[in-house]
């Protein structure tokens, strides 16, 4: 009875269907149950219901609950069954969720029999096993309440009933397909929902054993994941790439994506920057609802590699949707970096987007007061300011200057700063100095200022000038940065003033940024561009009591000393860079020394040949061959024959000798000049194999007209027995410039025979005679 309303246990069953049972011990919850199906027990514990059944096959429940008519204690039950529950739910999540194959099957069992005792407590009362289902000994038959109130059985085997001597083979064979059955299911495969009332979220595989990842996490994550696409191969497959994205165990949300975007950022690697926002558009599970700040970190990440084409063109895939349309520090993002490359045109094409509504109109049901339009600040006309000095185009600083007075703002200090910048870059000296005593009324001007000052001063050759500004805006308190006094020492080292340079090397340290070396090096190139090679040979000899110098402050003095003609001084700063070669043997042996590179030896390389030194080119030509250099037609092949046509055939050989060696084929002028060589020695052999071996395409245009002439020039050098052995044999060859080449030697010798013996008064007769008037006396 429940409430005021109660049925006997008769009227019940007679209200059952046939083969069902209603096994639900509370009105309402009931449902129809087949005989002989089987369902699958989870790994935790349910609450169980046994019964029997009569004659007719109906359940029957052998012991009725009793129900109070008050609904307070039908809440009380409810809540007893549900702490059962739970306590054995909570014994169960304690134990480990991998067991072997026996002993999960034994596990099922006392989690079974524990449901029963849970069961039994709260009113439920066992029913046997069916008769025509399974014998007890065997099995046993567990009935299950689902989450959606529905009854479920299982067959649960015993564990000694494979042994049993009743067993017969066929309950044999299916007690083991249970067993491989139960054990081959997962916990959240064969799990069966219980009502909602009867669940708890302590008991949930989704949520207990499983830890939270925390932002350190996430951040440690995400570093490993940059760095391993960073360090990946460039020519990186698509899938490939997918791959490791997805292996990364990362939960992709707009934040992840955008500190992943930032931290490959930061690498400078913005070609894996660009990877990553097309994997992100293509990737359909990945839904964004902030998808701006993710388009604006690759922004500064493009903008920091100085990339403005691609900036450019993911700015305008950013026009293309609500969610990714520009703001503010989108737009300060592409004008700068649009600004700092002298994009000026592009640059105001993205003040008139700022400016205008969006060409792609939007679907905005809930925004309808969505506008945005924007107008440009003080960071967008800066960089205005900064393509102008690119461009030197001083016009679009007095059209910032009027756009600031329309809007009655004040330009910043930073902003005459850069307009000072436009002007000295478009040589208007005088305007600089206007704009500076501007600024000096409406501000303390700063070290930028007084940085552009200086190299106006500079320009117009005022060097005390510049000293005094500098004096005076020490004493304004002003502290100056190392780029204001390395521009001074500069200034300084171009009017041949190199010690007071150096002093100004005192205050630069106390606020330098870069090393020193780089100081010393800008030094010494101000003072080779203005002529004075002394000076910047005493700077380079003083900068070697503080710092040494590295690969580019020697390259710049080389070529100081070959432009001035300084010969020899380059030739012994050459020998002493070859000679600390001589003192490494391990890479910790390269710490303050410098070893020459290519530009070194071609520098030294023009030197030799313009002093006409042969014999000092060979051997520059032979150490850059074994520092690892190799042959460059364009560059050293004027050298080889120039070489060659002075009588030095040394060059010739080491050449080709080592384009043998690295199986490259000579050049054709180098093949023909060795050629010569060769029928000049009168070694007609190696004269035939060197054509042979060095064939390439470019011999089909060594035609017999082109070797006719190169026999008429060389032909005085060559002997005919040679010319004739050369023919003999070339002949049985095959190869097409060999034959022109043959046919080319036959023309010529018949030639030189006709003009030497055709004629009857000729220089032949002249040696004829007089050489038998010298046999008769």
């Amino acid at each position: 009875m429940v409430g005021s309303f109660s049925m006997s246990e008769s009227t019940a069953e007679a209200l059952l269907p046939r083969n069902c049972s209603y096994n639900s011990p509370f009105l309402g919850f009931g449902s129809f149950i087949l005989p002989k199906r089987i369902a699958f027990v989870p790994s935790r514990k349910r609450v169980a219901v046994r019964g029997s059944l009569d004659d007719t096959g109906v359940n029957v429940i052998s012991k009725e609950f009793e129900f109070k008519p008050s609904f307070a204690e039908y809440l009380k039950e409810l809540e007893s069954v549900k702490v059962d529950r739970d306590k054995a739910g909570d014994a169960v999540n304690a134990r480990s969720k991998t067991r072997e194959k026996r002993g999960g099957v034994q596990r099922g069992n006392n989690e079974v029999s524990s449901v029963r005792e849970t069961a039994s407590k709260a009113g439920f009362v066992k029913r046997k096993a069916l008769p025509n289902e399974c014998n007890e000994e065997v099995a046993s038959v567990t009935e299950v309440v689902s989450k959606d109130g529905f009854v479920k059985r299982r067959v649960v085997p015993n564990e000694d009933s494979f042994h049993h001597e009743s067993a017969t083979e066929e309950v044999k064979k299916k007690r083991n397909g249970v067993i491989k059955k139960f054990d081959g299911k997962r916990d959240h495969d064969d799990a069966i929902w219980e009502r909602a009332a009867f669940r708890s979220m302590e008991s949930e595989d989704d949520v207990v054993g499983k830890r939270r990842v925390t932002r350190a996490d996430k951040e440690d994550r995400i570093q490993k994941l940059a760095k391993c696409i960073n360090g990946a191969d460039i020519d990186m497959p698509e899938w490939q790439f997918s791959k490791m994205m997805r292996s990364a165990q990362i939960k992709y949300t707009d934040y992840s994506i955008m500190r992943l975007v930032q931290t490959l950022g930061m690498l400078g690697n913005w070609r894996r920057v660009l990877q990553v926002i097309d994997w992100m558009r293509s990737h359909e599970r990945f839904k964004s609802h902030k998808l701006r700040y993710v388009y604006t970190a690759a922004l500064t990440a493009l903008g920091k590699a100085r990339r403005p084409v691609e900036s450019l063109n993911l700015f305008r895939a950013m026009l293309e949707q609500m969610s990714s349309y520009p703001d503010i520090v989108a737009y300060h993002c592409i004008a700068v970096t649009l600004g700092q490359a002298g994009h000026l045109k592009e640059l105001f094409d993205v003040i008139d987007t700022m400016r205008a509504p969006p060409k792609k109109k939007f679907n905005t049901p809930f925004l309808d007061k969505w506008d945005p339009r924007l107008e440009p600040d003080i960071t967008v006309y800066n960089a205005v300011l900064n393509a102008c000095v690119q461009r030197k185009n001083w016009e679009g600083a007095f059209w910032v200057l009027q756009q600031l007075r329309e809007k009655r703002q004040q330009p910043s200090c930073a902003t005459y700063g850069l307009v000072m910048e436009v002007m000295l870059t478009c040589d208007k000296y005088n305007l600089v100095h206007d704009f500076f005593k501007k600024v000096q009324k409406s501000y303390v001007p700063n070290a930028l200022i007084y940085r552009v000052l200086v190299n106006t001063l500079w320009k117009e050759g005022k060097i005390d000038e510049a000293i005094m500004a500098v004096d005076e805006m020490e004493r304004r308190g002003i502290v100056g940065n190392a780029a204001l006094y390395y521009d001074l020492a500069r200034c300084l080292c171009s009017a041949g003033r190199c010690e007071d340079a150096l002093k100004q090397l005192n205050k630069l340290c106390r606020v330098a940024n870069k090393p020193l070396v780089v100081t010393y090096t800008g030094l010494i190139q101000a003072c080779l561009d203005a002529g004075y090679v002394e000076n910047g040979a005493y700077i380079f000899s003083h900068m070697q009591k503080f710092c040494s110098p590295n690969l580019i402050t020697c390259n710049i003095m080389l070529k100081g000393f070959v432009d001035h003609g300084r010969y020899r001084d380059a030739y012994e700063l050459f020998l002493k860079l070859l000679g600390n070669s001589g003192f490494i043997r391990q890479d910790s042996d390269y710490g303050g020394r410098v070893i020459p590179d290519v530009y070194t030896f071609n520098t030294m390389l023009d030197a030799c040949f313009s002093e006409k030194q042969w014999d000092d080119l060979e051997f520059a030509y032979a150490q850059m061959l074994e520092y690892g250099h190799h042959f460059n037609a364009k560059r050293h092949l004027r050298l080889v024959l120039d070489s060659c046509r002075s009588g030095k055939d040394k060059l010739l050989e080491i050449v080709w000798n080592h384009l043998v060696e690295v199986g490259r084929l000579p050049p054709t002028p180098l093949v023909i000049e060795m050629l010569r060589k060769k029928l000049e020695d009168g070694d007609s052999n190696a004269a035939l194999s060197c054509l042979i071996d060095s064939n390439s395409k470019d011999f089909l245009e060594l035609t017999q007209k082109l070797w006719s002439k190169f026999l008429v020039e060389n032909g005085n050098r060559f002997k005919e027995a040679t010319l004739n052995k050369l023919i003999r044999k070339g002949s049985s060859s095959e190869n097409l410039a060999v034959k022109h080449l043959i046919e080319s030697c036959k023309e010529f010798l018949q030639n030189r025979r006709t003009s030497s013996w055709g004629k009857p008064d000729s220089k032949k007769l002249v040696y004829l005679y007089s050489e038998s008037t010298i046999v008769k006396k």
